[in-house]
This record gives structure tokens, sequence and C-alpha cells, in this order.
């Protein structure tokens, strides 16, 4: 009711210095790869202009100070004790990586709200001349495999595994692919490959949670990696590179991947690609057969898989 007496409204709130703001505090606090769908969602509502450009633009600059788990050994208790997301907010504002004078939904801005705030804890959240790493938590891929980009939790990735090179095994659904890790038939240094499971092909865009989980179970988060045009949970850990685009059931080039394609991953240089030539891959697509959406005509999903977009563009609505 103080909004309205005051006349603040949601765009108000919602500006692009603002959604800078809530990627900074992402990339200091190592959050989840889901953050980059959502916002970029929000942001179209709002009709702000939001890129998967701005993420890793932000990524480059801001560093990781906390390392919370599965990533790290704190826990989001932890973090609150320590003084929370505010006290984070403090040392981001004392470092000029927040904008300051953005109206917030106390009434204040964003810079009054966190003035007073401090950390408890240096263990828990660390200085920010002294992060866990120089660059945030998120990181934006791309290459031949990813045209449109990728999304990949650096912060919660092994240095061993920040660079790799290995055949790809694919999989077109993500119960086929647990399965395989589960009968142990993925081996060290293998890539798994889920596809169909984007916006469009899930239909939904599903978590992939049960093989991310098989892989560390396994104790092969630090030989094998995941590729998928699917999502992950915030509870994930590992070389696990997802919101591949353009996805499969577009036509990406993640559809046409085969058993034992070398895939090559380079996270400090922000590359995905496959190894194969330019025109192999348009031969390829070339010979390409879109399969039907797996979501029954008529039905609500069905013309989701058909008006949603890209998770490039935050998988939203097309107009």
């Amino acid at each position: 009711m103080e909004l309205v007496e005051k006349n603040i409204r949601p765009r108000d709130i919602l500006t692009l210095n603002a959604f800078k703001n809530a990627i900074t505090l992402d990339m200091a606090i190592g959050g989840s790869s889901n953050t980059v769908l959502h916002l970029m969602a929000i942001a179209h509502a709002a009709k702000i202009s939001l890129t998967l450009e701005d993420f890793d633009e932000i990524s480059r600059k801001v560093s990781n100070i906390t390392k919370l788990s599965p990533a790290g050994f704190h826990s989001i208790t932890d973090l609150d004790v320590a003084g929370g997301i505010s006290a984070v907010l403090h040392q981001l504002v004392q470092s000029g990586m927040i904008y300051t004078d953005e109206i917030t939904v106390t009434g204040r801005t964003i810079g009054e709200n966190v003035k007073e705030s401090k950390v408890w804890d240096s263990n828990v959240i660390r200085p920010m001349e002294n992060p866990y790493s120089k660059e945030g938590g998120i990181a934006i891929l791309r290459g031949n495999l990813a045209v449109d980009g990728a999304v990949i939790k650096q912060s919660a990735v092994e240095p061993e595994m920040m660079k790799h090179r290995g055949p790809a095994r694919v999989f077109d659904s993500e119960e086929t692919a647990y399965s395989a890790i589960m009968n142990r038939e993925i081996k060290e240094g293998d890539v798994v490959v889920i596809r169909y499971e984007g916006p469009k092909g899930g239909p939904g865009m599903k978590e992939m949670l049960s093989p991310t989980a098989a892989i560390v179970g396994m104790g092969l988060e630090k030989s094998v990696a995941l590729i998928t045009d699917g999502r992950f949970s915030g509870g994930t850990r590992g070389p696990c590179i997802g919101h591949v685009s353009p996805e499969a059931s577009e036509g990406g080039t993640i559809a046409i991947i085969e058993e034992g394609d070398i895939i090559e991953i380079d996270i400090p240089n922000r590359i995905l690609r496959v190894d194969l030539s330019d025109g192999e891959i348009k031969s390829r697509l070339e010979n390409w057969v879109q399969p039907p959406t797996k979501a029954e005509e008529g039905t609500y999903l069905y013309r989701y898989s058909k008006l949603v977009t890209s998770a490039s563009t935050g998988a939203v609505f097309k107009y």
C-alpha cells in the first residue's frame, strides 16, 4: 500500500540497471544458471532489452566471493548468519559494482537499503580483494555447437575440467542418459549430450537433475562433462553446460551430433564446439528430420511448444 501511495510501479523498479544489479549479485554469490532464464524472461515482460552478452560482460568484471553448497562447503544459513545478501550487496556497493540509485520495493534505493549492512564472517563472504575466483559464477559459452549461446555455472566446475575434449555420448532424452550413466556405460573423458529437452523439445525445458546427480554419484564429475539444451537445478555441480541454443528441436547443431564426435569445452575462453567442419555440419543438417513434438496435439503443452522461443532469449512466448 505504501508503494501505491508513493506511485512506485513495477516498471519504476524493473529498470535495465536494476537487472544488471541482480546479475552482479548472482555472479558474486555463484547463483544458479536458472537466473539467466528467469531474469531474461522478466526483462522481456518489462520491455527491457537484456542479452546473454550482458551476463558474460558482468561475469568478467565481478568476482565470486561466496562458495555455497553444492559448489562449496557453506550453506545458505551460513550466508545468512554472515550478513546475508545485504552484506554481499554492501561489498559490491563499496566496490562500485552496483547502481546505487535504483528504487526498490522498500521505497528506498538499493544503496540506502544496504548502507548499514556488515559482513560478520569473512570466511563465508570474502572481501572483494580476496575472492574465490576473479570471475563471476556463470559463464556464457559460444561456438559451432551453441551459435546462440550456452550457460554454465563455472563456479561449480573443478579446475581440471575448465578445459576438456572428449567423445560425445548422445541421448535424445533425460531418461535414456540417466539409464546409461547408472549402467556404467559412461567412461572417464566422455561428454554426455542430452538433446530434445529444450523449451520446444521437452516441451518445457526440464531440469536435468537426475543425470547430473548420477554423474556425481558415480564419481565422474572431475572427468565427464554434460551438455544439454535443457536446464539444470541450482543444486547442480560439475562441468554441466545447459541452455544450448538453438536447441535440437529448432535444428541447432546439437541435433546432428553423432556418437563419438569430439566435443571441445574451453570455459576460460568461452568456447563450446564440435570438431566438425562447417561443410559437415551443413550436410548433416540438410539430412536432419525434425522429430514430432512429445506433447499431445490439442494440449496446452503442444501450443507451448509451437510458441515458445529459445533459451537464449528467456524461453518466452512469441507475440
